[in-house]
């Protein structure tokens, strides 16, 4: 080292060196959370299996590889088979067991037709009016909010694109009532009547007034695609913070590639040359719209020189849809080499594409098989921006995972939990009411219509095709014993059965009426 580079080093010392504590404490990190809707674990050309597979060559999501590139990827990332319970749990923290909105919130007061009209099932009333950041709201989880906490630690916090976490007439319809700031083109439904501005967004159809996206009038009339218009309004509101030098909570949260699958023009005829079908020509178009949106926040960050104070993390909120509309390929494979799509608690409606940057925390292009499941996300976003001792009116089941974004933990050797006493309509594997658990390796699957049991090592077979249950009767009684005392103790809700009246059991309830005169391949079922 020269001898003036040497003196000046020693300069910074003795002036750091002198400074006191509260003069140097460190800025809080902006934090981008940025949602997908539907979007499957292989709907990307970045791999999240151990290879390269033929879906990851089809889609093209550079935006997502720079990301990937740049931070941690999650290859065992969770979320619940359908989209509103994964946004309360996302909000609250909350497991859907507890928080009890196991199913898509829309109308208030009302169950599903499907599930009111179901053949064998009576379901229970579960929480259809969404998360309420009041009490007293009937049928609904009162929570502490993740972006009010925020908020009221002073971010400037965002709401951008699809919300679905309340039902109509409801508190928790308005994102503004659950702290955020600002509320982009967010309202009690699920998906969009139209993409396109050219349609006015399903605003003006008659009858669709339910579906119509709000909010965006500057762009009605205009030939703008749904998810540029909210990117743009979304880096709009991030300008606002910037100016009064906030840290900003953005949670961008598209309502694409949900229903109906619509083509974004700006990639559409690239993906007909590859020879798709006309519909996932369309969704493979909506799905790199949804990148070119990561790549335009990603820029923004760079060029207003707050990306190394800024953290992104990206998750989908449930596996992909596969069950119906699209055509392009056999129903319930779009997910491969994952089992089954959206709707069911296999593996491709559960498992998720999770990425997270956290320049000079995470090490660039580096992976993790840590499980992870949406609940998490509450108190690692809170970590992240430095916020303790918070007290919340409900009891947080989300455990941080930011030991494992700073290389100290590989996994928390836990259980993970998934409670689904719902129908969602569409038949398929693994389709309908269920719970499940995930330890270790092992997955033990409960239907409540037939008190059927499967288990699979996932470890050796991703694609659950192999059902183990009677070659492992230990580890079945083991796991559906940790499973039963976990809804027992969250007081899950339980379904009905039509024939008898009476509630379907708890999986080691079943074990514990059939091992009296069953034995399965020679082992029977063993005593406690």
């Amino acid at each position: 080292m020269k001898f003036y580079q040497a003196f000046f080093l020693l300069l910074l010392i003795a002036f750091f060196g002198s400074c006191e504590p509260e003069e140097i404490s460190e800025t809080p990190p902006n934090i981008v959370l940025f949602l997908v809707d539907d979007m499957g674990w292989q709907d990307t050309s970045v791999p999240f299996y151990k290879e390269r597979t033929s879906f990851n060559e089809i889609y093209e999501t550079p935006n997502m590889e720079r990301l990937a590139l740049e931070g941690m990827k999650f290859t065992q990332a969770y979320a619940t088979p359908v989209c509103s319970p994964s946004r309360v749990s996302l909000m609250t923290g909350m497991n859907a067991a507890r928080h009890r909105v196991t199913n898509w919130t829309l109308q208030k007061d009302s169950i599903k037709p499907m599930e009111a009209n179901h053949k064998t099932l009576s379901f229970p009333t579960w929480n259809v009016n969404g998360l309420s950041p009041v009490s007293g709201i009937s049928n609904s989880v009162h929570a502490s909010p993740l972006p009010q906490i925020l908020n009221d630690a002073g971010y400037f916090t965002i709401h951008a694109g699809k919300a679905h976490l309340g039902a109509i007439g409801t508190p928790g319809a308005d994102p503004k009532n659950l702290g955020f700031e600002v509320n982009i083109a967010g309202h009690a439904a699920g998906a969009p009547e139209s993409y396109f501005g050219i349609e006015n967004f399903g605003n003006g159809k008659e009858g669709k007034k339910i579906w119509a996206v709000p909010g965006l009038e500057k762009y009605h009339g205009k030939d703008i695609f749904l998810t540029e218009a909210i990117t743009q309004e979304a880096i709009m509101a991030m300008d606002s913070a910037v100016v009064t030098q906030r840290p900003f909570f953005l949670y961008m949260s598209h309502y694409a590639v949900h229903t109906p699958i619509t083509e974004d023009p700006r990639f559409y005829q690239k993906y007909l040359e590859k020879g798709l079908d006309s519909v996932e020509a369309k969704y493979a178009s909506m799905v790199e719209g949804m990148d070119k949106s990561l790549g335009d926040i990603m820029n923004y960050l760079e060029e207003k020189n707050i990306a190394n104070n800024t953290i992104i993390l990206f998750m989908s909120d449930n596996g992909g849809l596969s069950a119906h509309t699209r055509k392009g390929g056999e129903l319930h494979t779009h997910n491969r080499p994952l089992n089954s799509g959206k709707g069911s608690v296999y593996e491709g409606g559960i498992r998720e594409p999770m990425l997270v940057k956290w320049p000079e925390i995470t090490a660039p292009n580096s992976m993790s098989d840590a499980r992870i499941i949406i609940e998490d996300f509450y108190p690692t976003i809170l970590e992240m921006a430095q916020i303790d001792s918070v007290e919340t009116v409900q009891k947080i089941d989300g455990k941080s995972f930011v030991s494992v974004l700073v290389g100290e933990l590989k996994d928390y050797g836990r259980s993970l939990f998934w409670h689904y006493p719902n129908e969602w309509g569409p038949s398929g594997p693994g389709i309908g009411a269920s719970s499940a658990i995930r330890n270790g390796t092992m997955k033990l699957v409960y239907y409540h219509a037939d008190s059927k049991l499967e288990l699979f090592d996932l470890s050796l077979d991703i694609g659950e095709t192999t059902n183990l249950v009677e070659e492992q009767p230990e580890k079945t009684k083991e796991l559906a014993k940790i499973l039963s005392d976990y809804l027992r103790e969250v007081e899950a809700q339980m379904p009905l059965k039509k024939d008898t009246g009476l509630v379907v059991p708890y999986p080691d309830e079943v074990l514990d009426t059939i091992k009296k005169d069953t034995v399965l391949k020679g082992h029977e079922i063993p005593e406690n």
